[in-house]
């Protein structure tokens, strides 16, 4: 996996889950709920600018991406500089992200944003995001990009997934699992972010014309919505044999349905992207064929890192993250990926991925994770 030497920066993470050393600051609860993990406001002008990375949603995911905010903030000693990378939770819609994007345009602390853009094509998110380069913010997305053909110049630059490569190796992975082909259905949090659009077309492409998509379904960040929708699929599509999770929680939400219905598993094919425990646990119990696993702990601390950057105008950082940048496809960042099967005898290990996939057991990658103090990714 290219850039797996920032893997090695992990192993102190144990020591931030148990709340020894430096943490990110808590902010007073919003007023209206929603989650935080951001600072509070400076009060004083020798305060801490802050360098957020905005989610899409509230998800275990996101807890690798906080771990390497705390490593980036401690390995590059960015208090001394006068900086801190925060977290800041979104609720799942646009509007929530929009309203957050505003908020942090009217305080003076906020010295840049990444953003994990939660509509690709959301045209309020992309103005704003201008808006707030227009004031001296320095803003990139992370994880999810927006619509590049619209809104490139939103953003200065993508942090993570390749999410058509990403989708192509998952399709691969059913193609190898199930090569006779036959019936689909993806299941995600929102059809309209950039990398759902993008994981889903790949998933096609990389399953090949042996398969057959029912249907792409939307459950908006509602976990009892994507339950919901597999039950919908399973009921409405007969001959329906591979179910696709596309965000992280739906592989849970899968699973959950199948044992609910007392299916066969054998009878089913469950591939899915990312690593949350519950996915984790689910393979281990034979009911997940394959996980695709991005890098959100380097997201979250090469998000911070090119943002610190940015603001400080340091252009030979900038420079050996984006080499290319100015050209085609120059201002996308790829984190890697992980195919995690149950075992050796899986018929995913020999699908050919190409560059910058590396194929893990289950156990191989429950070792890594122990290794580096996470539980999912």
């Amino acid at each position: 996996m290219r850039g797996s030497s920032w893997f090695l920066t992990l192993g102190t993470l144990a020591v931030f889950a148990v709340g020894c050393g430096p943490e990110i600051p808590q902010a007073a609860a919003p007023s209206d709920g929603s989650a935080t993990t951001s600072g509070t406001a400076p009060s004083d002008s020798t305060a801490r600018k802050r360098l957020i990375v905005l989610t899409n949603g509230n998800s275990p995911y996101w807890d690798a991406c906080r771990a390497g905010i705390l490593d980036a903030n401690r390995e590059l000693d960015l208090e001394a500089k006068g900086f801190v990378g925060v977290m800041e939770v979104n609720d799942g819609t646009p509007q929530g992200q929009l309203d957050k994007l505003r908020q942090f345009g009217s305080q003076a602390d906020v010295a840049g944003i990444g953003v994990s853009a939660i509509d690709a094509a959301n045209s309020a998110i992309a103005e704003e995001l201008r808006a707030l380069q227009k004031k001296g913010i320095a803003v990139v997305t992370i994880d999810s990009d927006v619509d590049r053909d619209k809104f490139r110049d939103a953003r200065f630059a993508f942090i993570g997934t390749d999410n058509l490569a990403g989708g192509v190796v998952l399709g691969k992975t059913a193609a190898a699992l199930r090569p006779d082909g036959g019936e689909y259905v993806t299941f995600v949090g929102r059809t309209g972010a950039q990398n759902a659009i993008e994981r889903i077309g790949g998933f096609a492409q990389g399953a090949g014309s042996g398969f057959t998509s029912k249907d792409s379904m939307q459950d908006e960040n509602d976990d009892s919505r994507a339950r919901e929708n597999v039950r919908n699929a399973l009921i409405n599509n007969p001959d329906l044999r591979t179910l696709v999770g596309i965000w992280s929680y739906n592989a849970p939400a899968i699973v959950d349905v199948v044992r609910e219905r007392k299916l066969d598993k054998s009878q089913y094919t469950v591939v899915c992207f990312d690593a949350e425990p519950l996915a984790i646990q689910a393979m281990a119990g034979n009911q997940i064929d394959a996980l695709v696993v991005q890098n959100p702990y380097r997201m979250g601390y090469d998000g911070v890192r090119l943002l610190h950057a940015l603001v400080a105008k340091d252009q030979e950082t900038i420079a050996s993250m984006y080499p290319r940048h100015g050209q085609p496809d120059g201002d996308l960042l790829d984190t890697g990926l992980k195919v995690v099967i149950p075992n050796d005898q899986s018929p995913a290990k020999s699908a050919d991925y190409g560059s910058n996939v590396e194929v893990l057991t289950l156990e191989a990658f429950k070792g890594w994770l122990e290794q580096n103090g996470l539980t999912g990714s």
